[in-house]
């Protein structure tokens, strides 16, 4: 029974809502609801226990990044994240030649392969110049698909999403190939128009990528691919919600409208992630961190919004004190919608028997207090010694 551990006490984020006073029962590395006899007791009276964080879209963190095709600095962005409670994540990659972007997917796959990671987003280089924000303009590209194709193979079946816009020249035939491969199609860093954005729905697109953020802003007579990816029930909107890249009146519109079920926060995170003001790369390009802050330093894209230094303990924070997002809404867009996303909705994403043990412990001011990965404390609460 040495590797038992029942935690009492807590309020406990169930898929059919929170309950009081729940016990769960990690045996190794698998969840049971209900006490066991035998094991340590860890008493978490006073606090909320939601499933771990999955992130779909995220680039670095703790002075690292996955564009760095070193092993050992991807896995220090991924401890970094776990500790602020993100479980799973897949790791996003930043526009550069197709040949340095394949001995990126090259490491992350064997990371993926090792189980340190949910897959691989491809965000570029197949994406508008005229919205390319932070991604350098002289090595984007249009979407052939022989390219397309070329970076999901050097994936090597780990290659969960990528983002594109659907206007440029080769666009749609791009979508409907990442269809059929079963990757995901997300539209993002896009100059698209609704009818456009349309039709790459049509074509098998699912996911907006960081919604608002990187496309032409709704217009009255232009809507444009926001109105588009908003209405339609088939598409996934990403949200990064830090307080910067989306005022919060327009971060709630967009949850009203989309649902629960349709939203997946996002930290889209870069390098200085958990980590204080400075400087920090960003695949090629250098990005200074002001006030939390990262914008592109120097070059035709400077001063650029470069990913956010969000984390997704503060995001969940965010949804349910400041924009009144509940409990069971803010999990399901932190947890069960990206891990149905990702494919890995089997095994993580909520709190069911027989799932892993990946858990996130939140004090009443909902500050993470503890973090549970397969079982295993990531940071262990006062309470459990």
């Amino acid at each position: 029974m040495a590797d038992r551990t029942i935690l009492s006490g807590a309020r406990v984020a169930l898929p059919a809502g929170v309950v009081d006073g729940l016990t769960l029962t990690v045996d190794g590395h698998r969840l049971a609801v209900g006490p066991a006899a035998g094991g340590t007791t860890v008493d978490l009276s006073g606090h909320l226990i939601v499933p771990g964080f999955v992130d779909m879209h995220v680039h670095g963190g703790g002075g690292g990044s996955f564009s760095s095709a070193d092993p050992e600095e991807c896995l220090k962005v991924a401890g970094t994240h776990r500790r602020h409670g993100t479980t799973s994540m897949a790791a996003s990659t930043v526009t550069g030649d197709l040949a340095d972007l394949a001995r990126q997917a090259a490491v992350l796959s064997e990371l993926v392969e090792q189980g340190e990671l949910a897959g691989i987003h491809f965000e570029g280089p197949f994406i508008s110049a005229h919205r390319c924000g932070a991604h350098q303009p002289e090595l984007l590209r249009d979407p052939d698909p022989a390219d397309v194709r070329k970076l999901v193979d050097a994936a090597r079946g780990t290659a969960k999403m990528m983002t594109l816009a659907p206007e440029l020249p080769g666009g749609l035939d791009s979508v409907r190939l990442l269809a059929e491969s079963g990757v995901i199609a997300a539209i993002g860093h896009t100059d698209s128009s609704y009818d456009a954005t349309r039709q790459a729905i049509d074509a098998g697109a699912t996911v907006a990528t960081h919604l608002f953020n990187a496309m032409p802003g709704l217009n009255h007579r232009t809507p444009g691919p926001i109105a588009a990816l908003l209405e339609d029930e088939r598409i996934t909107v990403e949200l990064i919600n830090d307080g910067t890249h989306l005022h919060p009146s327009v971060l709630q519109l967009a949850f009203r409208h989309a649902g629960a079920e349709r939203v997946a926060f996002i930290t889209d995170a870069m390098g200085a992630a958990g980590m204080s003001d400075g400087m920090y790369p960003l695949g090629p390009m250098e990005v200074e961190v002001k006030d939390g802050v990262a914008r592109i330093h120097g070059g035709p894209t400077a001063g650029s919004i470069a990913g956010s230094t969000l984390t997704l303990d503060l995001a969940f924070k965010r949804a349910v004190t400041i924009d009144g997002i509940g409990i069971e809404a803010a999990v399901q867009a932190l947890s069960g919608n990206p891990a149905r996303l990702l494919g890995i909705d089997d095994r993580t994403g909520s709190i069911e028997p027989g799932k892993d043990a990946d858990l996130v412990v939140l004090n009443a001011s909902y500050d993470l207090v503890g973090v549970m990965r397969r079982g295993e404390w990531v940071v262990r609460p006062p309470q459990a010694g």
